[in-house]
């Protein structure tokens, strides 16, 4: 006759069985995020991305998975990373920068790629055309050579007399030699030089500081590069020795005390490419949906950083501005 020992122990058996099973079994879909930045950098992009697959249906820890994997700034990381995701056999991979999706590109034409990505997305290869990408890959595309226009539009406006602009370059971005391109149209449109700095250590982006009135440089406008937002407080304490009015790419650098930033709205950008990447865990395929362009920008300016430099900044300037930190 089984003793009362024996029967609890043989319930618990029976009710931990279940729930062990259910336990193991997947919560969904698995998508894989791959950028060349690092997970605090990283945090807006994923909460933005969250959110569009909400949108679509899909929360993380419910029914969907996702496993990120951050280069950290190593470009040679990226092919190995992207393998793994690969190898994996994720639903679906979500990219960061246009580094990132070209490593997945490269290594298959069988998993949906979404990419949120600088620059043009066709001369980069990553798609070969924006309305009918065809192929495994799409996503949101910011157009650089527009946004660095306007950046330097913003810096003529601050320095109305300013003759050279100073730009920070990562020379390890593939995308370095066609940016410059860009940017040297864009400078020359309002009849402006550049000086360009290159810069892939913590070292030379202070060598790159000390030598910016040398090279006869009178404002600089950052790259909106992985290295950089890494950088972010380093280059800001720089600014603010050397008295250098600097504009960002990315609003987090004027919130951390940085003087300008023009860029794109990251919630709102990446939120779109959260939806893409629904979408298409949906049913839908990467060849049908057209490449994304960013709607939403801001222009954002910290006044206290200009007390800092010591410049006045214009009430036309100000006006301009989506917002003003005091």
């Amino acid at each position: 006759m089984m003793g009362r020992r024996e029967f609890i122990a043989l319930l618990g058996g029976a009710v931990a069985w279940p729930l062990a099973a259910a336990a193991q079994q997947p919560v969904g879909p698995v998508i894989g995020y791959l950028s060349l930045g690092s997970p605090v950098r990283d945090d807006p992009t994923m909460t933005a991305v969250r959110k569009g697959l909400s949108e679509m249906g899909f929360v993380e820890g419910r029914n969907l998975a996702i496993e990120a994997r951050w280069a950290r700034n190593d470009f040679k990381a990226l092919p190995e990373l992207a393998a793994d995701l690969v190898h994996r056999r994720v639903a679906v991979i979500v990219s960061s920068g246009t580094a990132a999706p070209l490593a997945a590109k490269a290594l298959t034409d069988a998993i949906p790629i979404v990419f949120g990505a600088a620059g043009d997305p066709v001369q980069s290869g990553l798609v070969s055309d924006l309305a009918r990408p065809g192929g495994n890959v799409t996503g949101l595309s910011v157009m650089s050579s527009e946004l660095g226009a306007k950046r330097f539009e913003l810096l003529h406006e601050l320095l109305p007399s300013a003759q050279r602009f100073g730009v920070l370059i990562n020379p390890g971005s593939p995308q370095r030699e066609s940016e410059i391109g860009d940017l040297r149209a864009a400078a020359a449109a309002i009849g402006r030089e550049i000086e360009v700095f290159y810069a892939g250590t913590e070292a030379e982006i202070t060598a790159a500081f000390a030598s910016l009135r040398q090279k006869g440089a009178d404002a600089l406008l950052i790259s909106p590069q992985f290295l950089f937002g890494e950088r972010r407080t380093q280059i800001i304490g720089l600014a603010a020795r050397h008295a250098v009015p600097v504009i960002y790419g990315d609003r987090l650098s004027v919130e951390a005390g940085g003087l300008m930033s023009y860029a794109p709205n990251v919630s709102d950008a990446y939120r779109q490419v959260g939806i893409y990447a629904g979408r298409i865990l949906k049913g839908e395929k990467p060849a049908n949906l057209p490449v994304m362009r960013s709607t939403k920008f801001e222009f954002v300016i910290n006044l206290q950083a200009a007390r800092v430099i010591g410049i006045e900044v214009p009430p036309a300037l100000l006006a301009l501005a989506d917002e003003v930190i005091e």
